[in-house]
């Protein structure tokens, strides 16, 4: 089969999703059937996180890799050594538009979007690790693009295939705490424990000094791709990039999308319609500690949501006051008639007296065949994903919407239509910003 009429049977074989995914998404089941046909897939961006992602996608031909980073990508390299080889995304997908399926994404998080419209604009399936981009802008415009392509995509919140999340939505979807109304979602701090910041405390790291030398191996102009140039510092590459607002949204937009996740699968989430946040603010640093509270809208039957998010600072107030167990990182539920806290391995009904006979639901969320290999068989078969960009793409933009409100210091009334903070035009330089010449969405 020539590599034309496979990228024709593979995109016509995507409009069926349309119509699949309406029925398979409430029971969380895969399309059926899986052709011997393998896809040819680029991995842009493939050392650390890239290396799993591409990893995970080698039953199909890898058949381009790249990464601005020789040295950091070697042992992908020589993992796939009949992989063309690039550092710049836009050579290697001109020169192999022909020959390419579907991409994946594993980049910084400010270079996510722009390999990943320029590959969906040429039809090209799209895996994208969390979060899907670097602001609000660049979300709706990866989401608008995979849809008016009726592309499959997958963001990589790998916990989603899990068995724990599965039992837990379960339970909130079958009515075992009763409707949900309110959710708290807390991070750990530096991975560990909370910790107890002082709010007064508004100390934030300034950006480094001094132009060190660029690493052998590595094309910092292409890192820096789309973002406002600035001089290579380690405080930045390989990985310090994730804690400064030029190239991420700190732990907030590490975290966010997989925590979050749960309730947004769980309580059918979308769009909210406000948004405030506190936390230090800072020109260059993202912020060490965050609280930020949501509201979204009733669903049908389901009432309005309060979601608040905590990452980086102390327990919710009810933890002690609920006897909640402290757990470093968690979701909880508060249900009309109960409570369900979870993390990525556990979940618990609360308070465990009231729970303790309670007999479970037979499951109904069907067992994953594999985060990566969802999004390869749909890829194939026209099937559904369970994190395709129509889901995550709103869950992205809740995320990034923490960090706008903290930066203006408002609460946001969220016009998700029209992409746009009402009556706070100051939140536009957060939503959207200017790329750099030779860089385009």
């Amino acid at each position: 089969m020539s590599n034309l009429t496979r990228r024709q049977m593979l995109r016509n074989g995507s409009l069926a999703a349309v119509a699949l995914w309406t029925t398979c998404k409430a029971s969380g089941q895969a399309a059926a059937g899986s052709p011997n046909e393998k896809l040819n897939i680029a991995g842009i961006g493939v050392g650390g996180r890239g290396a799993g992602n591409v990893n995970g996608c080698a039953g199909e031909n890898i058949v381009a890799l790249c990464d601005v980073d020789e040295k950091r990508a070697a042992g992908t390299f020589d993992r796939y050594p009949k992989a063309r080889k690039y550092k710049d995304f836009r050579k290697m997908l001109a020169e192999l538009e022909k020959q390419i399926d579907a991409v994946v994404i594993s980049t910084p998080d400010h270079t996510h979007a722009a390999p990943g419209v320029m590959a969906m604009k040429m039809g090209k399936h799209c895996y994208c690790e969390k979060p899907m981009t670097h602001n609000v802008h660049e979300a709706r415009v990866m989401t608008d693009t995979a849809a008016r392509n009726k592309l499959v995509t997958q963001l990589g919140t790998q916990i989603h295939a899990g068995a724990n999340y599965r039992r837990a939505v379960e339970l909130v979807q079958s009515g075992a705490i009763g409707p949900v109304a309110e959710v708290h979602v807390w991070l750990g701090a530096n991975f560990g424990g909370p910790a107890a910041p002082d709010p007064a405390d508004t100390r934030q790291p300034d950006a480094p000094t001094g132009e060190p030398p660029v690493p052998d191996g590595l094309d910092w102009d292409l890192w820096l791709g789309p973002a406002p140039y600035r001089p290579y510092h380690s405080a930045y590459a390989p990985f310090g990039w994730r804690y400064w607002w030029a190239f991420a949204n700190g732990q907030l937009g590490d975290f966010f999308c997989h925590y979050c996740d749960l309730a947004f699968w769980a309580l059918d989430l979308k769009y909210p319609t406000t948004v405030e946040s506190v936390g230090p603010v800072h020109p260059e640093s993202a912020a060490r500690w965050t609280i930020s509270r949501h509201e979204y809208p009733a669903r049908g039957e389901k009432p309005p949501v309060k979601l608040t998010w905590y990452n980086g600072g102390p327990y919710p107030p009810l933890v002690k006051e609920r006897n909640v167990p402290e757990w470093g990182s968690a979701v909880l539920f508060v249900g009309s008639r109960g409570m369900l806290i979870s993390d990525y391995g556990r979940h618990q009904l609360l308070p465990e007296e009231k729970f303790r006979d309670f007999e479970r639901p037979e499951p109904f969320i069907p067992a994953s065949i594999g985060h990566h290999r969802e999004w390869t068989e749909a890829c194939k078969t026209g099937g559904p994903t369970t994190c395709s960009f129509d889901y995550s793409g709103p869950l992205t933009e809740a995320a990034l919407l923490c960090n706008v409100a903290l930066r203006v210091g408002k609460k946001l009334s969220w016009d998700a239509r029209n992409v746009r903070a009402a009556g706070c035009p100051e939140a536009d330089a957060y939503l959207k910003r200017a790329y750099r010449d030779g860089w385009t969405l």
